[in-house]
């Protein structure tokens, strides 16, 4: 049976060459493949640094303990986000020793709603940070969320995980804060299996990020030169003995280092990344003329040629008609792969189940589509024949439905 994915990837001759490549060097621990990404990956965002870690998961955390550590922000401090999104988010932040507050979504677009940040920035006293969420693709308000942000003295980050490439205000996403947040997860529009990066225009927090990643020690080179013999730290504490800085360590932190397999990869994928964008936008247009006999029913995503789609996300309008549950059973027995959408955090999610009285009611957005929304696949790889039997199937599902 015909079976369209979530997400796919093909492994071309391209990319068995390049990782041969790095198998013939012998170095599979980050190295010139990783810093020849971060250079390419800066370059494509529009920022003048940028920091791979092993996944999207480890870049906001690393990024939540680069604002802390520079800006001084106290444990407990508040971070105002989205209920709506892939759980690292807000793993990322209690792990991080802060909180978050939840702040509501837009019905359409499923990004955080300035004023719903404005109206808990006015009133929460600790709140510290904003993150904001380009879920799916759509870019949140950031000329506002930055306006709220300066009125009420607080950091912006961007969580950009799935908006590669995504335009707003005709600069790319990630390019409105101190620093923000992507990943590079096998089913995301740049693939390299698992792998995540910061991006920033700060040069502290570039280096800042850059100990974190590697247990908090001292080296803060763009490029190591120890296989050189050389090392500008080597003489930067005098009075101690054969101090190497590799092994000392200022603060703590984590070993979040990727592999040059990654970083091989998604160098091949950058390569390509225009006509990567291009084919899943062109995707998504089809699907929506296809399903638009069904608009009374489903929410369509909506469409812009400024928007980088993660994937091909819907919401039942009317669960009375048909059930997520139900449509997403027939979906699957047709051979076509499904996700729901994430589901509001603080009321949906059992990890969070501690937080459910305090939001119930109060994030009606969230809770419905976390509860009605999903996605299938919109992938490059999809042929005009895939989708055609995309759009078959739904026509199937819901003959005889008005």
């Amino acid at each position: 049976m015909l079976r369209i994915r979530v997400g796919d990837f093909k492994l071309g001759k391209k990319e068995e060459n390049i990782i041969k490549h790095v198998l013939d060097i012998g170095r599979l621990s980050e190295g010139v493949k990783v810093r020849e990404f971060e250079e390419k990956w800066a370059e494509f965002i529009g920022t003048k640094y940028c920091v791979v870690v092993n996944s999207g998961t480890s870049a906001l955390i690393a990024g939540l303990h680069a604002l802390k550590y520079l800006f001084k922000i106290k444990d407990k401090a508040k971070v105002i986000t989205s209920p709506l999104t892939f759980i690292a988010t807000v793993n990322a932040i209690v792990t991080s020793g802060l909180q978050p507050l939840f702040a509501d979504v837009d019905r359409e677009t499923f990004v955080i709603k300035p004023e719903d940040i404005e109206r808990i920035a006015r009133k929460e006293d600790e709140a510290a940070i904003i993150l904001p969420v380009h879920l799916m693709g759509y870019p949140a308000d950031m000329a506002r969320i930055n306006e709220i942000a300066k009125r009420y003295n607080l950091l912006v980050m961007e969580d950009a995980a799935q908006a590669h490439g995504t335009f707003y205000k005709n600069k790319k996403l990630g390019t409105y804060s101190v620093l923000a947040c992507f990943s590079f997860y096998i089913a995301h529009n740049v693939q390299a299996g698992e792998m995540g990066a910061v991006v920033t225009d700060n040069y502290e927090v570039y280096k800042l990020i850059k100990k974190i990643k590697a247990h908090g020690r001292m080296c803060d080179c763009p490029v190591c030169t120890r296989s050189e013999g050389k090392c500008p730290r080597l003489n930067a504490y005098k009075g101690e003995e054969d101090f190497d800085p590799r092994f000392y360590h200022d603060i703590v932190g984590f070993n979040f280092k990727a592999m040059e397999f990654q970083a091989a990869l998604g160098l091949v994928q950058l390569e390509n990344v225009e006509n990567i964008l291009e084919k899943r936008k062109a995707n998504v247009a089809y699907l929506n003329q296809g399903l638009m006999p069904f608009s009374n029913i489903l929410q369509l995503p909506k469409y812009s040629q400024d928007i980088s789609y993660l994937a091909y996300p819907l919401v039942i309008k009317d669960p009375g008609v048909i059930s997520r549950r139900v449509l997403r059973q027939k979906l699957e027995e047709s051979g076509i792969e499904t996700r729901p959408l994430f589901g509001c955090i603080p009321t949906q999610q059992p990890a969070y189940a501690y937080l459910k009285e305090k939001y119930k009611g109060k994030l009606p957005n969230a809770e419905y589509i976390g509860a009605n929304g999903f996605y299938i696949g919109c992938h490059q790889y999809l042929k005009k024949s895939d989708l055609d039997f995309i759009i078959s199937i739904f026509h199937k599902i819901f003959k005889g439905i008005k």
